[in-house]
This record gives structure tokens, sequence and C-alpha cells, in this order.
């Protein structure tokens, strides 16, 4: 669950840098606050936190595809890192969500 959480951390980080590149996004905002917190409630194994992993892979899901539909036209290295970050979503979530009995403790 380490590696979970610190790829919660990092992406929260790499928004909250992101942030005043693109004016300010509130959505990039939203994402990087709600990936800390979830980083926090994974590393100590707080019972809500597999539902902010939920809530995480359905707005990392939508923003990301929505990247991968505008991005490649303007620049391609972001469309192939929003691929990268909508595929480690999914893993993160997947594995987060066959491990929720350790959130009980």
């Amino acid at each position: 669950m380490l590696v979970t959480s610190v790829f919660y951390a990092a992406i929260g980080v790499v928004f909250f840098v992101l942030l005043p590149m693109t004016g300010f996004s509130p959505y990039l905002a939203v994402i990087a606050i709600f990936s800390l917190l979830t980083a926090y409630g994974v590393f100590m194994r707080r019972t809500w936190a597999i539902w902010f992993v939920v809530i995480l892979f359905f707005v990392g899901t939508t923003f990301s595809i929505v990247m991968i539909y505008y991005l490649p036209q303007i620049d391609p290295v972001l469309g192939a890192s929003s691929i990268v970050y909508l595929i480690l979503t999914w893993v993160f979530t997947i594995y987060s969500w066959m491990k929720r009995k350790t959130f009980d403790t």
C-alpha cells in the first residue's frame, strides 16, 4: 500500500505544480486535494480512503479521457502522459479495491 500512497501523493504534488501553469484551473485543484487526502488515508489505512480512491477513479478517468481527446493535437507529450495517468489510475484503483480488507484495521 506504500506504493499506492506514493502514487496518489505524487499526483497531488504534480497537479499542484501544474495549477499555476494552467491558469489555476479548479478541476486540477480538486484532483490535487483529493489525491493528497487519499495518499494520507491509504498510508494510514483509514476506512474512508477506499471511497476516496473510488472518487478519484471516476474523476481521474473522466479527466484523462477529456485530455486524451483534446491534447494529442496540441501537445503529444501531455497526451501520452494522460494515457499513462489513466492506466496507473486504473491499476492502483483495482489494487486498492482488492486490498480493501486492510483498511478495516
